[in-house]
């Protein structure tokens, strides 16, 4: 019996040693992904910096020969644009990651945005590709989840919705960098204008 117990508790230390492996793993493939795309936001931020300079250098002259006040609407104008530009692109390259890389954010927004008990609503188009494998991932990420992929789709553009009964929180990626450009949005600004 003894010599049974040794086996069954060498086979667990093996096991947690080998799911301490994946998960080092998988956060260092996360940390990668994340500097990658940092690295381009930061690309992309320093291209559409020069662009308002230039923008700007335009209107300043303009201001010249015109009202200083049409100047600073214009000025105002161009910097939101630029704003929104940043924001769309934001979202546009999350919509635009590779299949797995996608579901790796879409479960980590779940495990991070649901208490473990939700459904996870999906769009027609990635509950079929990728819903298993979201709900799966999410269970793993949030200990005691017990997440489910809803037989429920909306016709989201990336992101998720999670629902509980007769309430939901809506994670798809517009919603969400709605929410963080409010919070952002004069971080995001002193980048570009600085």
């Amino acid at each position: 019996m003894k010599g049974l117990e040794k086996i069954t508790e060498r086979i667990r230390a093996d096991a947690q040693s080998e799911i301490r492996a994946i998960c080092a793993e998988g956060d260092a493939r996360a940390a990668e992904v994340t500097a990658s795309y940092q690295a381009q936001a930061q690309q992309l931020i320093s291209q559409e910096s020069e662009r308002t300079a230039q923008a700007v250098e335009t209107l300043l002259q303009r201001g010249e020969r015109g009202d200083v006040m049409e100047q600073s609407k214009a000025l105002l104008g161009v910097k939101q644009e630029c704003l929104d530009e940043a924001f769309r692109l934001a979202e546009q390259k999350l919509r635009d990651l590779p299949r797995d890389e996608y579901a790796e954010v879409l479960a980590k927004i779940a495990a991070s945005a649901g208490s473990g008990d939700e459904e996870v609503i999906l769009s027609a188009e990635d509950a079929a590709a990728i819903g298993a494998t979201v709900v799966k991932r999410a269970n793993e990420l949030k200990q005691g989840a017990a997440f489910t992929l809803s037989g429920e789709t909306r016709p989201l553009e990336g992101g998720l919705v999670l629902k509980r009964g007769a309430v939901e929180v809506n994670c798809a990626f517009a919603t969400q960098l709605r929410l963080l450009r409010q919070t952002m949005a004069a971080d995001v600004a002193a980048i570009l204008f600085s």
